[in-house]
């Protein structure tokens, strides 16, 4: 059974800085590129960042490029979100999955279920 359990949200100011991460079980890891997701109130899930099955690459949207670090620990089946110079439309609830693939245009989550997801809040 698939499990990911995303922590680390909270409130912060405009500018600041908050660092996700995501614990998994379930599947076999280090075979899957890794993404991070978002929902914003009244909005689609959007996808925001992937990474390649090995950590080598990294993949963002425009709207975060610059600002957020993913990464991942293949050892402790976790991946992981640095995101600096938060930003108000930054709000939003955030979750990892399995993408399916790694490239250009490859951003759909692999796995139907989610985890409860991380409330990030940037407050302007």
């Amino acid at each position: 059974q698939v499990q990911l359990v995303e922590s680390g949200g909270g409130l912060v100011q405009s500018g600041g800085s908050l660092r996700l991460s995501c614990v998994t079980s379930g599947f076999t890891f280090s075979i899957y590129p890794m993404g991070w997701y978002r929902q914003a109130p009244w909005k689609e899930r959007e996808w925001v960042a992937s990474i390649a099955k090995n950590g080598s690459s990294s993949t963002y949207a425009d709207s975060v490029k610059g600002r957020f670090t993913i990464s991942r620990d293949n050892a402790k089946n976790t991946v992981s979100l640095q995101m600096n110079n938060l930003k108000s439309e930054d709000t939003a609830v955030y979750y990892c999955n399995a993408v399916n693939g790694y490239g250009p245009g490859r951003v759909r989550p692999w796995f139907s279920s989610w985890g409860q997801g991380t409330q990030v809040t940037v407050s302007s």
